[in-house]
């Protein structure tokens, strides 16, 4: 599954990740590679959570349809792909997830 995410950078900080798509999921790195390879470990753990608490996986958006969203300007927009086979493997029910372009 392809999940967008915008990166942000301030002049004295570490570049930080949200996924607009999975509240509470963020990450942050050095270099602009290292926090995307470590937002991709948040949305691993964020995911096994969610399965063994037995909730829905979230809905992905088109990154269109955050890109008028306020508290995401001034960053810059990334698709993190995770595969989400793992997670469905242990379940009794597999929700499919297609992108969409509405909230």
């Amino acid at each position: 599954m392809k999940f967008p995410v915008v990166v942000h950078k301030d002049a004295d900080s570490d570049y930080g990740v949200t996924i607009p798509d999975v509240p509470g999921c963020f990450s942050a790195g050095r270099s602009f590679s290292e926090a995307l390879h470590n937002v991709r470990e948040a949305l691993a753990l964020h995911l096994e959570g969610v399965i063994a608490d037995q909730e829905q996986l979230p809905q992905v958006l088109a990154i269109d349809v955050h890109l008028n969203n306020p508290d995401f300007s001034g960053g810059f927009w990334a698709i993190v792909d995770l595969d989400l086979m793992p997670y469905l493997r242990n379940t009794t029910q597999a929700n499919t997830i297609y992108p969409t372009d509405s909230p």
